[in-house]
């Protein structure tokens, strides 16, 4: 389930994310961050940069330091596990039209990567990925989740979506006992959204 909003985080300088893997370090060893939520919206002017109301601005930021304090709690306990998953979404492909070659297996339900632009997010993620012997889901929805895991018992996952819908797989992933790490979305909608690459390469 998507957020209500589009934001576009991709022209907040590099130091917000710094911040907020700083809070949610914070959050995991004191448990409550109070304040610093609107103190961060303020402090890196994200309203004006992003056009969003002070409510919509707080939940994602609160989501994505919840995401980021859950990535810090399991990050050792997903380093130990060995069969990993990595779930993309399609919505970070370079087109979303017949430009596109990745072909949709219905059965898994997963697109299959072409690998046809060198410049696409998903085909860098998954060359990097591949290396690091992950199987990779390029998912139409974050529903598509809990019928691959029942069906591979993996261990550990990775996953890239919004924030809100990283919470709902956490919960998921957490009753079926598999470790997550979770990369958020830096800019969402329904085509064109995007991830840091790079964020992603480490938590690989």
């Amino acid at each position: 389930m998507p957020y209500k909003f589009t934001f576009d985080l991709s022209r907040i300088p590099r130091f917000f994310f710094t911040e907020i893997t700083k809070v949610a370090y914070q959050k995991g060893v004191h448990k409550k961050v109070g304040r610093t939520a609107h103190e961060i919206i303020k402090k890196f002017k994200i309203q004006e940069a992003t056009g969003l109301n002070l409510s919509d601005a707080v939940l994602l930021l609160q989501d994505l330091i919840d995401m980021q304090a859950r990535n810090l709690l399991e990050r050792e306990m997903f380093t130990q596990t060995r069969k990993r998953a990595l779930f993309l979404p399609h919505c970070s492909r370079k087109y979303m039209d017949n430009r596109c070659a990745a072909v949709f297996d219905p059965n898994i339900p997963s697109y299959i990567c072409a690998h046809c632009s060198p410049d696409c997010l998903i085909n860098k993620a998954i060359s990097f990925a591949e290396k690091k012997s992950y199987d990779i889901y390029i998912l139409p929805g974050g529903s598509c989740v809990p019928k691959i895991l029942n069906a591979k018992q993996y261990e550990g996952a990775v996953g890239v979506a919004c924030g809100e819908e990283i919470m709902l797989s956490g919960k998921i992933l957490k009753s079926m006992g598999v470790a997550g790490q979770a990369v958020p979305l830096i800019k969402n909608g329904c085509a064109n959204t995007v991830f840091n690459i790079e964020t992603l390469f480490k938590i690989l």
